[in-house]
């Protein structure tokens, strides 16, 4: 059985995958979405639009610089649901 957390990982693999033109098991947690997988600032403005809209939360542009990887953005999901929810 998954976990909620588990489970919003997956599904924020599958979206930024999507994003960045990978198939979700290509994109590791620790992977940078630049230096590794060739994002620009226009994918990774993308990906927060998408989040904001998936799970109805407000992610600052601010804190793109820190959004390199798949467990950072999940963790800043985890921080701001609990802010806003």
């Amino acid at each position: 059985m998954t976990t909620q957390v588990e489970q919003q990982l997956e599904e924020l693999r599958e979206m930024v995958a999507e994003v960045l033109e990978l198939e979700p098991e290509e994109l590791d947690d620790t992977g940078d979405f630049i230096e590794d997988y060739g994002a620009d600032s226009l994918r990774a403005i993308e990906i927060l639009a998408r989040i904001d809209k998936q799970y109805k939360i407000e992610i600052p542009q601010a804190e793109l610089p820190e959004l390199r990887n798949l467990k950072a953005v999940h963790a800043a999901l985890l921080r701001h649901s609990s802010r806003q929810g």
